[in-house]
């Protein structure tokens, strides 16, 4: 997606593993992000108390103040998007992390690809998403379909259908983007934490259960449209 390539925002990163810290600097630095690195939860606080980030990249072990801590007090303060990196086989902590407000999370060891795939869609949902979202009602009709966001729920004519919870939030971006074309990897962007390791698989594996579920005819689709060499389109009116 080139317009990533254009991409200025300027990321903290809270980790005290200079060798670490300086690889990811140097590999979100290749797509355009300006990295600062605080090695300590103090450093890092008086960082964004200094400058208005566009994220923050907060690793939990540190050698002052508790990462969960870092992101209690981030949180009090500001919006700025959180992308925690966690131990590996510690769920606890990512979940007291997310409930405290972070926004997404990445087991250690990581491959740089997911940490950039992740932060770029923290970023996307707070610049687009969030504000997208919102303005969305609890309901979504587009004639006999209904999504009801509000129960997780995809229905035709009243009747549920069946699909996971991972499966309607996919159905629900392409829905809240209708008449847009969305690549696979803006979708997978989309799709984080468990969801996104829900969706290892071939995302058309998933499109297609979508098409099952939702479509008259699964085979000629009407609703969820592939756009060849592109992605896909969620027409708001049928033919």
């Amino acid at each position: 997606m080139q317009h990533w390539a254009k991409m200025t925002e300027q990321v903290l990163l809270i980790e005290d593993d200079a060798k670490l810290a300086g690889m990811v600097r140097d590999y979100l630095g290749g797509f355009g992000f300006q990295v600062m690195i605080a090695g300590s939860g103090t450093a890092g606080l008086n960082e964004q108390a200094r400058r208005d980030f566009d994220a923050v990249i907060l690793d939990l072990m540190l050698p002052d103040i508790d990462g969960l801590e870092v992101c209690r007090r981030l949180r009090a303060d500001s919006s700025v998007p959180v992308l925690m990196l966690t131990a590996k086989g510690d769920p606890m902590d990512r979940v007291v992390g997310l409930e405290l407000g972070a926004d997404d999370y990445l087991p250690k060891p990581f491959e740089p690809r997911e940490l950039l795939a992740r932060l770029r869609a923290v970023l996307r949902r707070r610049i687009g998403g969030t504000a997208v979202e919102a303005a969305q009602p609890d309901v979504l009709r587009f004639g006999r379909l209904e999504l009801d966001r509000g129960a997780l729920e995809a229905r035709i004519d009243a009747r549920r259908c069946d699909l996971t919870a991972h499966q309607f939030r996919l159905l629900g971006i392409m829905a809240q983007s209708a008449g847009r074309v969305l690549t696979r990897d803006f979708l997978m962007e989309q799709l984080t934490g468990d969801a996104l390791e829900a969706f290892d698989r071939s995302i058309d594996v998933h499109i297609s259960r979508i098409r099952a579920e939702i479509e008259d005819d699964p085979k000629h689709p009407k609703r969820v449209i592939t756009v060849r060499g592109a992605g896909y389109v969620f027409a708001a009116q049928q033919d």
